[in-house]
């Protein structure tokens, strides 16, 4: 192994905190890992992990070459990079980690014509709702909402959705529509399982909100669509989830006027402003292109 791949061992056992998790990372196996950096500590002549049974920590010379060999790496990244965008060319796989129904409605239409632009790239979706260990998981772009988790990483506001109160045009025959938020109470309401203050929904004339009561819940956005659709009551829903079900009248809006103007924010997240790959540049200038240019969904 040369140098420069012990470096980039070392730096994945800091980034992941022991040998067994860089083992993983790297598909590797323990001893193998442990071995390496025996082997490095013997050319430095100097330790730098102090090690327990339980965890490993950085000694004051391995602080020193985690901070220098993360600049090397950089360094390099930056060069390969920069001859790469030169010759316009962005190559690779791309991790992408997304909320669920915003790849399914909004990504999935237009990927296709952002590969073909760029058919040195692919992408692997990683979809769930929860923020991921960007590190761990090794993401390269991050699509979500609310805070972000993690400070190091750099966040950007892609485009703000508001939320809709919808049901399917059957149900509304069937029950009326509420024409106050107070009617709620004689409505079937469709919840989040998993997030009860979803289940909340505010108002501008209700300023802690309406209880939202229901004899259905899901934990995936998705299915709750489905069961508005087929009459099984009222829902609350992201506009980038619905907004074809709207258009189509297969989802009819109530309560609109009732409808606070706060709007939910969707953030892009990466790794680092000023060491930017040319397949992360370029699926920015793609997202940004296509969502961001007013910086609220209007479908």
């Amino acid at each position: 192994m040369n140098q420069l791949a012990e470096l980039e061992l070392f730096i994945t056992v800091v980034e992941t905190g022991g040998f067994s998790a860089a083992a993983r990372r790297l598909s590797r196996s323990p001893s193998a890992v442990s071995k390496t950096i025996s082997r490095m500590e013997a050319r430095l002549g100097t330790l730098l992990f102090e090690r327990t049974s339980r965890d490993v920590k950085l000694t004051p010379a391995g602080r020193t070459l985690h901070r220098e060999g993360l600049r090397v790496i950089e360094a390099l990244t930056e060069a390969e990079n920069a001859l790469q965008t030169h010759a316009g060319q962005a190559r690779g796989k791309l991790r992408v980690h997304c909320l669920f129904t915003f790849a399914k409605y909004q990504l999935a239409p237009a990927i296709g014509g952002f590969l073909a632009a760029h058919p040195g790239l692919s992408i692997d979706f990683l979809l769930s709702n929860d923020p991921l260990d960007m590190v761990e998981h090794d993401i390269d772009v991050a699509i979500h909402s609310g805070t972000l988790p993690d400070s190091s990483l750099i966040a950007r506001r892609l485009l703000t959705s508001r939320w809709i109160v919808c049901a399917s045009p059957e149900y509304l025959r069937r029950h009326g529509a509420p024409r106050t938020p107070a009617d709620l109470a004689q409505h079937n309401c469709l919840n989040f399982t998993h997030r009860t203050h979803w289940n909340t929904w505010p108002f501008t004339t209700e300023p802690d909100g309406v209880a939202a009561q229901g004899n259905l819940g899901a934990d995936q956005g998705d299915m709750l669509m489905q069961l508005a659709l087929h009459g099984a009551g009222l829902v609350r829903l992201a506009a980038f989830h619905i907004d074809g079900e709207i258009a189509a009248g297969r989802l009819v809006p109530v309560l609109e006027s009732f409808q606070p103007q706060h709007e939910e924010p969707l953030f892009v997240v990466y790794k680092s402003r000023k060491f930017l790959s040319p397949k992360v540049r370029v699926f920015l200038d793609f997202l940004f292109e296509r969502f961001g240019h007013d910086g609220r969904f209007s479908g």
